[in-house]
Parts: structure tokens; C-alpha cells; sequence
């Protein structure tokens, strides 16, 4: 089996999460006697230094052509300014406009050994295991019009929100079919008691649910989903909705986890590999953070986890990525940290040495 991966590295801490992630892949071909294929490309701040462009061609090829995509992170202050033409987060939508990629799974986890790393009481995380399903295609990271007009003191600016009920029903049927292998509940989250788009997600995602009597459903509004994140998060199983408020509350989820450095995600299309699974872009949800890169301490375990998603979505490897994950807990439970989930007594490791430790116990 010959696994053809494109490398976006990207900027900050990217680089150096995504070589413990390459690493451990090495091992993992390594030991099943697989071809492993690492093909890097730029993204982000990177590629506007390197080609003016945040998302050069050359790397929608490389990206096209591969069975899969690791992805580090973009951005960073040194690209921030907000009137630039050109800023790395174009890059990220760009590619996963031209890969086709409309669902981004965020599974949150909350492992026994980070449960005090968390800034919740024990009681209230303790057995956290929820996967968020985020629309990438809509709304308004995408709508038009969208930008800003006018001078001080008459400036403007406009976003819109547009959703199709295609885009819809496609997202939450994967959702359904995600929670047919846990425990099936899915969650729709809208804003219908205020916003057009919500209101048809709402009757869009009744009629799927209509397909799927064996999951239960409910719908709950966004700005109740965020407060029940924090008070009650062990009810949520899958959790549906559109680009925005599935930004923002996976982020907030990841403070369950104790770290946004411990949660990976996937990002899926229609597009099948040579394999017959679905070609992903996989990454860590964290940002790039410029103020820790090049010295060694970014946590690298949300970019390996990133990679058992894609062996598993991607390749269909199920034993492989379960080995990976095995080894991020095990790691954990022998009580080794990156600065990041540090906690009394544990022995803190670099980034380089946290990836050795995953590789160390890939078999046991």
C-alpha cells in the first residue's frame, strides 16, 4: 500500500508539529511495510513570502494529487494586517474550496489522565467524548457580497449568510451516519429564532433526521449549545451545524480537553482516493502561536492525533490509527506532558521527545 500524503506545514509551530506527525507515520509504514509518500507545498504566510500568494497553484496540484493532506497551521501577527490584499487564512479556504471539502470533524476528548488540566471541576468532564461536524462550504466565510465601504466617520462593512439545502442535508446526513457508530444522538445547533439561514438548516435537518428513526435528535440554539458546553457537555454525542457557530464552539469545546494543543480534526469531501475512502485535509485546531515557534515545546499530540484520522478516513487503516490513539493515551497515562498540559509531578518533554515517546509505544 503506498500512502501518498501532501505536507502543509505552514507557519509558527506548524513545521515542527507536522515533523512529529511525519515521524510518527514513518513508523507506522515502517512496521506494516508500507510505501509512504511525503510530498511538502506552502500555505499560508509562508507561500504569500515565498510567491505573493497564500495558496500557490503548485500546491492545489500537490494536494490534488495526494490520497490526503496533513495540514500545521497558518498565520501569524507578521501577515495580520487587516487591510493586506493578501492574508494566509484566503490559503486555508482556498484549499478547501478547491479540494471539495464540505464537513470538518472536531472530535473532543476528554482523557482521564488531563482531566485536572482542564479548567472545569473534574465531575463535569470526566468522560467527555462528543464530535462536532462543522459545514465548510457556506455561509459567511463564503457568502457575497461581502467587504466594506465608506470613510471615517461612515464606514460599513457587510457579510452575508447564505446556505443551500443541499449544503444542509449533505452535512447532517453525515452526521447521522457518524452517530450510527457511537451513540447515536446528533445535535443540530441554529440561531432559527433570529436568522433566515438557521431557520431553513432547522426544517433541513428534520427532514434528514426523518431517514434515521434509530439516532435520537434534537435541535438546541447557539447560544444555549455554548452555555450547556460548559454545564452539562457529557450530553452531547454529535454535534451539527453550520461554518461560524462551528468554529466558535469547537474552540470553546477544546477548553474541555484542557489544551486546544490535545484535539485534531478532519475535513471531508465527496472526492474518493485511489483506495476508495474519502480524500481529507487533516489538522490540529490550533492556531500557529508565532510567540513558542522554534523552541521546541509546541505540543505535537493534536497534529499525531490528526494523523490516526487520517489513516483511519483516508486509508481505511482502523488498527493503525487505534494504535496511534492508544499510544497518546498511554503516553499520557505514564504522566509525560508538553508544557502546554503540564501538571505536578509530570515529566515535561520538547516536541521532538514527545513524538519519540508516541512512536515508543506504538505497539505495546
Amino acid at each position: 500500500m503506498n500512502l501518498s500524503i501532501c505536507l502543509l506545514p505552514g507557519d509558527g509551530i506548524g513545521p515542527e508539529v507536522v515533523a512529529e506527525a511525519a515521524k510518527v507515520l514513518r513508523a507506522v509504514a515502517d512496521r506494516k511495510g508500507y510505501t509512504l509518500e511525503l510530498r511538502e507545498a506552502l500555505l499560508g504566510g509562508c507561500a504569500i513570502d515565498a510567491t505573493g500568494e497564500a495558496l500557490p497553484a503548485a500546491t492545489t496540484v500537490a494536494c490534488q494529487a495526494a490520497d490526503a493532506v496533513l495540514l500545521g497551521a497558518v498565520g501569524g501577527p507578521k501577515w495580520s494586517d487587516p487591510k493586506a490584499p493578501v492574508r494566509p487564512e484566503q490559503g486555508l479556504l482556498g484549499i478547501r474550496k478547491a479540494l471539495g471539502l464540505f464537513a470538518n470533524l472536531r472530535p473532543v476528548k476528554v482523557y482521564d489522565a488531563l482531566i485536572d488540566a482542564s479548567s472545569l471541576k473534574p465531575e463535569v468532564v470526566h468522560g467527555v467524548d462528543m464530535l462536532i461536524v462543522r459545514e465548510l462550504t457556506g455561509g459567511a466565510y463564503f457568502g457575497q457580497p461581502q467587504g466594506r465601504s465608506g470613510n471615517p466617520p461612515n464606514r460599513q462593512a457587510v457579510d452575508t449568510t447564505p446556505y443551500t439545502e443541499a449544503e444542509i442535508a449533505r452535512l447532517m446526513r453525515m452526521a447521522f451516519e457518524l452517530a450510527r457508530a457511537r451513540r447515536r444522538k446528533v445535535t443540530s445547533v441554529d440561531k432559527a429564532n433570529v436568522l433566515a439561514t438557521s431557520r431553513l438548516w432547522r426544517e433541513v435537518a428534520h427532514e434528514v433526521a426523518v431517514d434515521y428513526p434509530d439516532v435520537q435528535f434534537e435541535d438546541v440554539l447557539v447560544d444555549a449549545c455554548s452555555m450547556y458546553l460548559i454545564r452539562t457537555p457529557r450530553n452531547y454525542d454529535v454535534i451539527a451545524t453550520e461554518n461560524l457557530f462551528g468554529d466558535i464552539l469547537s474552540d470553546e469545546a477544546a477548553m474541555l480537553a484542557g489544551s486546544m494543543g490535545m484535539l485534531p480534526s478532519a475535513s471531508l469531501g465527496e472526492a474518493l482516493n485511489q483506495y476508495g475512502f474519502r480524500r481529507g485535509l487533516y489538522e490540529p485546531i490550533h492556531g500557529s502561536a508565532p510567540d513558542i515557534a522554534g523552541r521546541a515545546i509546541a505540543n505535537p499530540l493534536a497534529t499525531i492525533l490528526s494523523a490516526a484520522m487520517m489513516l483511519r478516513w483516508s486509508f481505511g487503516l482502523n488498527m493503525e490509527a487505534d494504535s496511534i490513539e492508544r499510544a497518546v493515551e498511554g503516553t499520557l497515562a505514564d504522566g509525560l506532558r508538553c508544557k502546554d498540559i503540564a501538571s505536578p509531578g509530570a515529566t515535561i518533554l520538547g516536541t521532538p521527545a514527545m513524538g519519540d515517546a508516541i512512536v515508543e509505544r506504538l505497539w505495546r
